[in-house]
């Protein structure tokens, strides 16, 4: 039950934020750099299963630790921006690397963007699954 609630409030977390960010931070950095190859509307489902599987991944590797072993939140947070990191950044050096029009300042925004919407969601996700849980227990 505590993973389900853990995963369900993270993804709403991880969701929530990354849809007014991707609009406000993200987005218009993407548009004048590369908006010729920005589709008018996303495709959703590829964007769910990279959501789905990302917070799925964040959950075994940070949040369900810290709830079974009670990690602080701090640890938490320094795990999760790990994880964002490499994600994010995985996906942003290899696109400098291969793509003619990537730019550093794409790579700088969105790398600190998921870096800290990771660290975020982890953290949001394991301190309101611990009140709900004191709550309920």
């Amino acid at each position: 039950m505590t993973v389900v609630i853990l995963y369900l409030i993270t993804f709403a977390i991880f969701l929530g934020i990354d849809f007014l960010g991707l609009g406000t931070v993200v987005k218009p950095v993407f548009d004048r750099t590369i908006g010729h190859l920005m589709l008018e509307t996303f495709r959703i489902l590829p964007a769910f299963f990279f959501y789905a599987f990302f917070v799925a991944v964040l959950l075994w590797f940070v949040s369900v630790p810290a709830m079974a072993e009670g990690h602080s939140l701090w640890w938490v947070l320094g795990n999760a921006a790990l994880i964002g990191a490499v994600a994010y950044g995985t996906y942003e050096f290899t696109n400098l690397a291969l793509l003619k029009d990537w730019t550093w300042e794409m790579v700088i925004i969105d790398l600190i963007w998921g870096t800290s919407l990771t660290a975020v969601s982890a953290v949001g996700g394991v301190w309101v699954t611990r009140m709900v849980m004191g709550m309920i227990g």
